[in-house]
């Protein structure tokens, strides 16, 4: 009788957390942040020259080569709030289920 209870949570069970694929150096991403992997998820990530810290949050205006899913110019207007914080110093961005569509950005701490 306790089998018949178990079976419809197997799937639930055999499946395993869902995994959050690593930066390059070596931090993981948020698992709602990423799709994917390391050589093929939407997260990476991208220059500092592409990022301008404005008021209320930051300016991104990607190039295509500055992130693997960018084909065509983009800019966009991330607020702080929206934030994530890098672990690394560095910019990072995730880009789902569209290349027009920032999910997360990750920036690092601001010192001053």
């Amino acid at each position: 009788m306790r089998l018949m209870f178990l079976l419809p949570f197997a799937p639930l069970l055999l499946a395993g957390p869902a995994l959050a694929h690593d930066a390059a150096s070596g931090w993981q991403y948020e698992a709602f942040c990423c799709n994917g992997n390391s050589h093929n998820g939407d997260c990476q990530m991208i220059p500092a020259t592409t990022v301008r810290i404005i008021a209320g949050g930051y300016r991104v205006t990607l190039a295509p080569g500055d992130h693997r899913l960018a084909t065509r110019s983009h800019i966009f207007l991330m607020p702080q709030d929206m934030t994530r914080r890098s672990q690394d110093g560095e910019y990072h961005l995730c880009l789902y289920p569209t290349e027009d569509t920032p999910r997360c950005f990750y920036a690092p701490d601001m010192g001053f």
